[in-house]
């Protein structure tokens, strides 16, 4: 019988224009470099850290608010520096881009506050700059304290966040993949003509949220959508992705957690007509390494001399939608309680029976700071580059995810790490790349190609427009 071949790991960097990012109160430590989060300079290193380590990509979260459920206010987020301030994150891929050649990069932007009709042209445009290396984090916003800054008096409930997000895709969609012919662009320099007006369309979008009557402003980009990134695991958020991510975040403290969100992602994905493995699935992991097992332990002991209990719980509570300055640290969370943020980070950590904790305890508050401490709500892997291959391994069979989504103590020092004695003991093993395939994000992703797969929902909006060639709309 024919020896199995390893099961292929993939790494993302995951970081965020602030500093600290998932571990409250580490920019303190003597190691990071995460506060020079405003200069080109860490940005440009960070991503050339990332491409050494044939990284698929660097993904970068953002909010648009401040974490403000804790205690009512923004005080303890202000002070703890718990991703605030903060910065825009797709201003930092132009110079990432120019230093690196292959490495990916994931945008979070939420669908909540800004018209898709510019921002369309703002992926497409990133998407040109890049060569293709560019994904889409559509989010759906959590936070009340960004509602109230746009206008509103909170953000829209659960699911019909969705209901907007999905028309926002099918606008982004229809002006990315329909409104320009694949040879619109003719540059016909004798007949004097750049551009033939009967292969360009009108979308004549009109929907519940959105009127959007034109043409996309930009010609297609190498994979004219960017690769579609979402992480939400709720009942609502699992349509969504079905329909349309193509790369799927989930963080989970337990194997048992995350093989039963992988489960269902893929389901999702079939569900609307896809491939289970149509999603590629990364899930939230800080590695804290070194050149043995010593080494990694006396790190981590000194990490969490760092950690910022109360800035932990100022992040749970935005993400979570509950106030837990309301409780005493040995409490747990309770099976009735609601919330309009991000209901599955509610749900991996409700107590009892299977929502209880690896060890079998429930997740009282004390627990949970001290969990989120180190890079937020996913395991902390701790030990020699092999003893964490190892431990990499085994929960990529165990769950079927695909890669990691590497959240980190100390910035760059944590990626550099794994640079260092993780990918090499993984390319040892077969199961990790030695090199970069050429192409774009997506084609490196999946091996089929630049654009989104025929049976993939924006797909629809460019099968459409293939028959349109009177320049009407969709």
């Amino acid at each position: 019988m024919l020896e199995r071949a390893p099961r292929r790991i993939r790494f993302n960097a995951f970081d965020m224009n602030c500093v600290g990012h998932q571990s409250p109160g580490l920019w303190r430590h003597p190691e990071d470099r995460s506060s020079d989060y405003n200069t080109i300079g860490y940005w440009t290193h960070l991503a050339q850290v990332a491409e050494r380590g044939r990284f698929d990509g660097l993904f970068i979260a953002d909010v648009l608010g401040t974490y403000d459920v804790y205690g009512g206010s923004n005080e303890v987020t202000l002070t703890a520096g718990t991703q605030v301030p903060v910065n825009d994150p797709m201003l930092l891929v132009s110079a990432m881009a120019a230093v690196t050649e292959h490495l990916g990069f994931g945008i979070t932007a939420g669908t909540a506050y800004e018209h898709p009709y510019p921002f369309a042209r703002r992926l497409a445009t990133l998407d040109h700059l890049t060569g293709g290396r560019v994904g889409w984090n559509v989010v759906t916003g959590y936070l009340p304290s960004a509602a109230r800054n746009m206008g509103s008096q909170d953000q829209l409930a659960h699911d019909e966040r969705y209901d907007h997000a999905d028309e926002y895709l099918e606008v982004v969609y229809k002006l990315l993949e329909g409104s320009w012919d694949e040879d619109a662009v003719v540059r016909d320099r004798d007949g004097c003509v750049y551009t033939d007006p009967a292969r360009v369309h009108e979308i004549g979008h009109q929907g519940t949220y959105f009127s959007v009557p034109g043409i996309a402003l930009t010609e297609p980009s190498p994979q004219r959508t960017p690769v579609v990134y979402q992480a939400g695991t709720s009942p609502r958020g699992l349509a969504f992705a079905g329909q349309n991510a193509e790369c799927a975040f989930v963080s989970a403290p337990s194997r048992d957690k995350l093989a039963q969100a992988v489960t269902r992602i893929r389901a999702a994905a079939v569900e609307a007509g896809r491939d289970a493995k149509d999603i590629r699935i990364f899930h939230l992991a800080t590695v804290i390494t070194g050149p043995d097992e010593g080494a990694a332990r006396a790190k981590h002991a000194d990490y969490v001399r760092y950690v910022d209990h109360r800035g932990a719980l100022a992040l749970l509570s935005g993400w979570m939608g509950i106030d837990f300055s309301q409780y005493g640290l040995d409490d747990v969370i309770g099976q009735d309680v609601q919330t309009n943020a991000v209901q599955s980070a509610v749900e991996t950590f409700r107590s009892g029976g299977a929502d209880a904790s690896a060890d079998g305890e429930p997740w009282s508050i004390r627990r949970l700071a001290e969990w989120v401490g180190i890079g937020g709500f996913g395991p902390v892997f701790v030990g020699s580059g092999a003893q964490v291959a190892d431990q990499l391994q085994d929960w990529a069979e165990e769950t079927d995810v695909d890669g990691f989504n590497l959240a980190y103590a100390v910035s760059p020092g944590s990626f550099e790490d794994v640079v260092e004695h993780v990918v090499p003991e993984l390319q040892a093993r077969g199961a990790y790349p030695a090199e970069y395939e050429s192409g774009t994000l997506r084609h490196k992703l999946f091996g089929r190609g630049d654009r989104l797969a025929e049976n993939h929902r924006g797909a629809g909006f460019r099968l459409a427009a293939a028959g349109t060639r009177d320049g009407g709309a969709l």
